[in-house]
């Protein structure tokens, strides 16, 4: 081989070894690039489960608050109290009621709420005799379309019941006995507040509180059935609170009081005739916790405490701790069960959840909504 010739493939050998060197030195960094953009990708799909189950459990929160808070107050279509719990006694309370570590009368929590509502059923009866004692069997018509030989046939032992009569009084218990001769129900170690009379409304009833509950693990959304079961929610939900807005105008009658059917007032208990007194509470003669005498004209008024939000308008205020625990109360001040008449007045509940996150990666979620329930809202 020529001088020349192998000076040529000499060159064309070097020239060779450069390019592999570029295009490995391109290679290098191209694929440095690739895993650069390939790693928060990595972090993204590695946090998307933790977002799907954080969102999962709001979710679920959400739609159990939201199924019973908008059939707060629903009530019977049977019997002479037919229409809304509202026109009664209060079905939303900010605390936790029930025989299971209740709260004191008169106490606000904005963490907790209980809720009352009857639901679509057949079991409603109203009672035939007045009671003998707070903790008697209580007398009950027959229903319709039961035989005689069993006339409470759709009355269930561990059904959950409400009575509660036109006064604003009311109970809820577990029915523990359902007897037939004569017709009657039995709600052993649950004594009542009262001895109900003739005509009083009996009913399933559904009555749950949701509360937070914190520990040193976790921190979950339950909810208590109003009787011996508290069972979680959702966990990791670390915040819980509730607000409340109501009608801001006094309660006004709407019917005449010797009117046999309801809804005799804008919202509460309709209060008794001129002159009579419900010996079961405290109020004079013609008066109960949402209406007093006035002494001129005798006519039944708005007590003064109900004026409490100045100029009626249509726009819903908020019900703040003091406007829920400073009365008057209903029944009376003196009821074991007592609660502000305030709370009457409520059209609407806003809920706010925040639910927990994994570390820096991924903050807490917060979601807020309000409820307005139907059955709270039909004079609006």
């Amino acid at each position: 081989m020529s001088s020349v010739v192998r000076r040529r493939v000499e060159a064309a050998r070097g020239f060779t070894f450069v390019e592999m060197v570029i295009a490995v030195a391109i290679m290098t960094t191209v694929t440095a690039a690739i895993f650069s953009l390939m790693d928060p990708a990595h972090g993204v799909f590695q946090a998307q489960p933790e977002l799907s189950e954080m969102q999962q459990r709001l979710r679920v929160s959400v739609d159990a608050l939201y199924k019973d808070l908008v059939m707060a107050g629903a009530g019977v279509d049977l019997g002479s109290a037919i229409g809304p719990l509202g026109s009664y006694f209060a079905p939303v309370l900010p605390f936790r009621r029930g025989p299971q570590a209740p709260d004191p009368p008169g106490t606000f929590k904005t963490d907790r709420i209980s809720i009352l509502y009857v639901p679509s059923t057949s079991l409603q009866a109203t009672t035939s005799l007045a009671m003998q004692s707070p903790d008697a069997d209580i007398p009950m018509n027959p229903q319709a379309g039961c035989p005689l030989a069993e006339p409470l046939c759709r009355f269930k032992i561990g059904t959950t019941a409400l009575v509660f009569d036109e006064s604003g009084a009311h109970d809820t218990f577990r029915i523990t006995g359902v007897v037939s001769a004569p017709a009657s129900i039995q709600h052993a170690n649950q004594p009542l507040s009262k001895s109900y009379g003739s005509d009083a409304a009996v009913t399933q009833v559904v009555t749950v509180t949701y509360w937070l509950k914190t520990a040193s693990t976790t921190s979950r959304l339950m909810r208590y059935d109003g009787y011996q079961s508290d069972l979680p929610v959702a966990d990791d939900i670390v915040g819980l609170s509730f607000e409340y807005f109501g009608d801001p105008r006094p309660p006004a009658l709407r019917k005449l009081l010797m009117d046999p059917t309801g809804p005799w007032t804008s919202y509460g208990p309709k209060p008794p005739a001129p002159g009579v007194d419900n010996p079961d509470d405290s109020w004079p003669a013609g008066e109960n916790c949402l209406f007093s005498v006035e002494p001129t004209s005798g006519r039944s008024v708005p007590r003064p405490g109900m004026y409490a939000f100045g100029m009626p308008t249509e726009t819903l205020i908020k019900l703040d701790a003091a406007s829920l625990s400073d009365g008057p109360w209903c029944p009376d001040a003196t009821a074991p069960a007592r609660v502000d008449a305030d709370l009457l007045r409520l059209r609407k509940v806003r809920v706010t959840l925040n639910v927990r996150g994994d570390g820096p990666t991924m903050p807490s979620q917060q979601v807020s909504f309000d409820v307005a329930p139907r059955n709270l809202n039909l004079g609006r």
